[in-house]
Formats: C-alpha cells, structure tokens, sequence
C-alpha cells in the first residue's frame, strides 16, 4: 500500500482547527473526505503538528496511505479538485517511504506569526494579523525573546489544559523583525506545547508596548506559571510555515 507525503496550506479562518472535531469542520475532515471521493477509501490523515482553529498554515505536513498506486501528481490534483471551494490546497504531494510519518519523522517545525502594528486596521489582512495600534518596540522584543531560547521548563507558555507529561522542551530559534508596518515574530523547535508560540508572543508584546522589561519575561518564565504569563496573542496571526525531515 503506497504512502504519499502532502505538503497543504490553508486559511485557518471558520475552521475548528487540524483536528476532526463533532461541533464543526476541520482541515483533517476536509481532506479526508476529498480523498473519499477521489478513491473511494476512508482514510486517516497523519499531521506533522495539529493546529488551533483560525491558525493558518503555509507548510503543514501530513501523510495518507491508500491502496490505489497513484503518481504523486495525480494524487494531488484529485485531491485538490475535491477540495474546493475550501480553502485548502495540497502544494505538493510525493510517494513517501514506508517508514515515513509525518508527525513521528519531523525533527524541527517552524513558525511565523504577523502583526500589523499601525493605527488604521487592516482591511485586506483582516483575519490573517493580529491588530496592534500601539506603537511596538521591536528591538527590545527581540533582545527579551533570547531569555526563552534554550531548554526550559515552559509552564508559563502552555496551556493550562496542556496534556504533554513533562513541561520541559528546547526552544532552538526566536526572532523577532521589523519589516514597515509589520512585527514578524518567527521561532523553530522540534516541538512546541499547545498554545506555547501564541503565549511566548502575547508576553514578548508586553515588552513591546513597555509594559514589561526583559527582566520581567525572566521573572514570568523561571515562576513555572501560567498567571505569571503574557495573554494569549490571537490564533489567526500564527503560521505554520514548515517541518524539516531528516
């Protein structure tokens, strides 16, 4: 039974999230049923990391295995011609080794998360940024972001409904960038916990707006608390850029 990678984007906006979920749609429903009515087959829909609902995607990863041995190609575009109108889309679609799996392969996932920092709204961006009228200080967003680099425990910037086992990971890569209008905030680790990029980035704007000094980002990590944190940034400025594989 052949495997096949899918590389997929999506916008995350009137969506429940990755998961199949009974009180409305998701991308994995909405995938798996394309590839009903492709091949006729029910099948499950492995990602590489699930996501919240209203989160986007540019590079999400997952893989399907079916019984019909298809060319990549031809398992993409029947796969995208089911689709629609959805607002998903399978970029690219290759033959995968047996072995592969999309969630247990990875080795680093990667994220982005936008903000629109200007007076007027946005209205072409709307629902893809999170809106700050205030003025942010990006460079002390950054040189606060390297306090949380390293391996921690991350208490503070999980859920509290979290349900990983131990609250310790390593955080590879935070950065912070100003680009005209636009705060870019991008991070890569092997993992993250639920919600721990939309955490990290609510509290690095506190150090953004002035409300916070990097010494108190320090103080809310090493509390081992989730009070102790920043809010939650909003879930439709985060992006899920890509997985690397070995």
């Amino acid at each position: 039974m052949p495997r096949y990678k899918l590389t997929i984007e999506y916008d995350g906006t009137g969506l429940m999230g990755w998961q199949r979920q009974a009180h409305g749609p998701s991308v994995q429903e909405h995938i798996e049923v394309a590839i009903e009515k492709f091949c006729g087959e029910k099948v499950e829909l492995f990602c590489a990391g699930r996501t919240d609902a209203g989160v986007h995607a540019l590079g999400q990863v997952a893989h399907i295995d079916i019984s019909r041995n298809e060319e990549a190609f031809t398992v993409r575009q029947a796969i995208n011609f089911h689709l629609q109108p959805a607002r998903i889309v399978v970029v690219e679609a290759e033959e995968a080794a047996p072995d592969f799996h999309a969630r247990f392969s990875a080795t680093r996932r990667h994220y982005l998360y936008r903000i629109t920092n200007r007076r007027a709204r946005p209205a072409l961006e709307e629902g893809r940024v999170w809106h700050i009228p205030t003025a942010l200080d990006a460079p002390a967003m950054l040189d606060a972001a390297q306090v949380l680099v390293g391996h921690h425990d991350f208490t503070t910037f999980r859920s509290s409904e979290c349900q990983a086992k131990s609250p310790e990971k390593t955080l590879d890569f935070l950065d912070v960038m100003q680009q005209g209008e636009n705060v870019l905030i991008y991070t890569y680790a092997r993992s993250f916990f639920h919600h721990q990029v939309r955490n990290m980035v609510g509290s690095l704007v506190q150090v953004g707006l002035g409300k916070w000094r990097k010494a108190d980002l320090e103080t809310a990590l090493h509390a081992r608390d989730r009070k102790a944190g920043g809010p939650t940034a909003p879930a439709q400025g985060l992006y899920f850029i890509k997985v690397d594989y070995e």
